[in-house]
């Protein structure tokens, strides 16, 4: 009768088998269940839309503007300065510029710029926090919009 006798470490092995089976198959419905697989109500609209998004990158790529930005950590001045695609500053640019801070969901902070002449602009700046922040700049000059995004690390 001995061939009969079940060892309980086969069935412990088994059963541990039969949890985890069972846990992950709950979280596979949980998953497929809950999520519908569209990241916007609008995903149509946003997927029509498309291709006016490249075209607009397409001809703020090739108006071939060239943003440069400095960060004084001294005297906490942020500079940006402005040029065509031949190098010759915009002069009559407008500018407006968001701080945004990459790592966190907080509001973002708008800079206003003073201009500074020959495609130059500056602004002091009270950080709350050093680190990395995002430049959001949109600039408009001429009825032409430009837009780019910078990642920059302020101290």
């Amino acid at each position: 009768m001995s061939f009969l006798r079940i060892h309980p470490i086969p069935l412990t092995f088994i059963a541990g088998f039969a949890v985890v089976i069972a846990v992950n198959g709950i979280m596979m419905w949980l998953a497929i269940d809950s999520f519908s697989g569209l990241y916007s109500n609008h995903a149509r609209d946003h997927g029509v839309t498309y291709n006016r998004v490249i075209a607009e990158q397409k001809a703020r790529d090739n108006l071939g503007w060239k943003v440069a930005t400095s960060w004084h950590p001294e005297s906490q001045r942020l500079g940006l300065s402005l040029a065509n695609a031949d190098g010759s500053p915009l002069a009559s640019a407008r500018v407006s510029v968001e701080l945004v801070r990459p790592a966190e969901k907080r509001a973002p902070i708008d800079v206003d710029l003073n201009n500074l002449g020959n495609g130059r602009f500056g602004a002091k700046i009270d950080l709350p926090m050093r680190g990395s922040w995002d430049l959001d700049i949109a600039v408009e000059s001429n009825g032409q919009h430009y837009a780019i995004t910078k990642r920059v690390f302020l101290q």
